[in-house]
């Protein structure tokens, strides 16, 4: 099947004049739930969305000392993902003695997901 396309030459634009109209307007706004935003923030960071792969897919808790091996960052540097991560409500942890360790909210990322789909 061939399409004929007629070709029109270049013409300048007044500033602020739109080149088409857009086809889909967001929606997802007035859907999301709210601090989806900082969901969305938390995950955008390369190394925030390598510490969820790794936690989601372990088999319990994971001590934050086992953690700063897997990443080339600095402890505090990992810390402080692992905070960013926390306060969008991504991951939880326990307080063991000195030792902290991580997991997925589960909840989270079925929402996540659910959303996506």
């Amino acid at each position: 099947m061939s399409v004929d396309l007629e070709l029109a030459p270049k013409t300048k634009r007044a500033a602020g004049e739109r080149c088409c109209e857009p086809v889909v307007y967001p929606t997802s706004s007035a859907r999301m739930p709210s601090g989806w935003q900082a969901v969305a923030k938390a995950l955008g960071d390369p190394i925030r969305l390598q510490i969820v792969d790794v936690l989601r897919r372990h088999a319990g808790k994971v001590c934050v000392c086992e953690l700063v091996p897997l990443f080339d960052v600095s402890q505090p540097t990992l810390s402080h993902h692992l905070k960013k991560l926390r306060d969008a409500g991504i991951v939880d942890s326990e307080r063991r003695g000195l030792w902290a360790y991580y997991y997925v909210i589960e909840d989270s990322l079925a929402e996540v997901s659910a959303w996506l789909s």
